[in-house]
């Protein structure tokens, strides 16, 4: 973990950031938080849900080149109940993961991308997460979540909330598909 000098006036206060809503930059903006924090010298590292590690997006390979801890856990997007029997297992694997990285209190800094998929298939519920959370984060670290459908429990106990709103969106507009290097 990062340590601040004695003669700082800063007091490092972990703060839980949740990335949400309908509209585009939820991952995103996690990556950028979590790129800032690794600059300014903190220790990071990103566990995705939901995401499958047959997919590999850009900014796992730029975690990987920095040397990021970087684990997409997930079986890919889940459309259908199919989809969704076969992603609760990784999820929850996922989860049991994310449990080891927070308690080994090695992570100045972690993302938990698309982790309010479990809550919203009602994978895990998310008081139980809650109170996990705050019985065992380390009050020093940031843990910065993401996803669609949050529920409003884990808005009320985020410090920082920001939810992203689609105004308009190429596909839907001009039919132009996801971008390399923007999109994945």
């Amino acid at each position: 973990m990062i340590e601040i000098s004695q003669k700082s006036d800063r007091m490092i206060q972990g703060l839980n950031i949740l990335f949400t809503g309908e509209g585009k930059g939820k991952t995103t903006s996690a990556m950028g938080t979590m790129f800032r924090a690794h600059g300014q010298g903190l220790i990071v590292g990103v566990i995705q849900f939901i995401k499958s590690p047959q997919r590999v997006y850009g900014e796992a390979r730029t975690a990987e080149k920095l040397g990021i801890p970087f684990s997409s856990l997930g079986s890919g997007f889940v459309r259908t109940q199919k989809d969704q029997d076969d992603a609760r297992q990784f999820a929850l694997s996922a989860w049991e993961e994310a449990r080891q990285w927070i308690t080994s209190r090695r992570y100045d800094l972690l993302v938990l991308d698309e982790v309010t998929y479990l809550f919203h298939f009602k994978w895990l519920y998310v008081n139980d997460f809650i109170s996990w959370i705050g019985q065992n984060k380390p009050p020093a670290m940031h843990l910065v979540m993401t996803g669609r459908y949050a529920p409003p429990e884990l808005a009320d106990f985020a410090d920082l909330v920001t939810e992203m709103r689609e105004v308009k969106h190429p596909f839907r507009e001009q039919g132009i598909p996801a971008q390399l290097g923007v999109d994945f």
